[in-house]
């Protein structure tokens, strides 16, 4: 059965981070990368049982998936939460085993702004860190097999 680690990277984040742990009970880990936050940020990850790390100067983003306990990695961004459908996929997935040779899913992304909610196009953000190596800070646009169900919120305002 797999298990997910969610990476996350943020910096003075603290007023939108809370929503994003909230929406991660499907992960067995979840490891926050904190570029010197000056405001609660870290304290937040803290109260919601994330491991902290801090940013390394000129270390890429996707170097990090080295720290996570878990070789699936979910890659979130501050300002984004799965959606309760999303959520349920997750936990449904890991019932089961995916293919040794599955290196990447597709995840849907709804993002708010001043007009309301809009879909965008499905991005690579659950990965096989075996698989799949990437040096920026979400894995890259790359064709993925598999998309999953529900989608990633991204919230314009905190």
């Amino acid at each position: 059965m797999p298990q997910i680690t969610a990476l996350l990277h943020t910096h003075n984040d603290a007023l939108r981070l809370g929503r994003a742990l909230d929406s991660l009970r499907p992960c067995d880990e979840v490891l926050i990368i904190d570029d010197n936050s000056e405001d609660q940020t870290v304290r937040v990850a803290r109260q919601n049982g994330a491991h902290i790390r801090t940013a390394i100067p000129g270390v890429t983003g996707g170097a990090y998936a080295m720290d996570a306990s878990h070789d699936w990695i979910l890659c979130l961004l501050p300002n984004e939460a799965l959606s309760e459908e999303l959520e349920a996929f997750l936990l449904a997935w890991k019932s089961q085993e995916p293919a040794e040779t599955l290196s990447c899913c597709r995840v849907n992304v709804r993002e708010q702004d001043e007009t309301g909610w809009h879909q965008l196009e499905p991005e690579a953000r659950l990965v096989n860190r075996r698989l799949l190596n990437w040096v920026g800070e979400l894995p890259p646009m790359q064709r993925c097999e598999v998309t999953l169900e529900g989608d990633l919120l991204r919230f314009r305002y905190p």
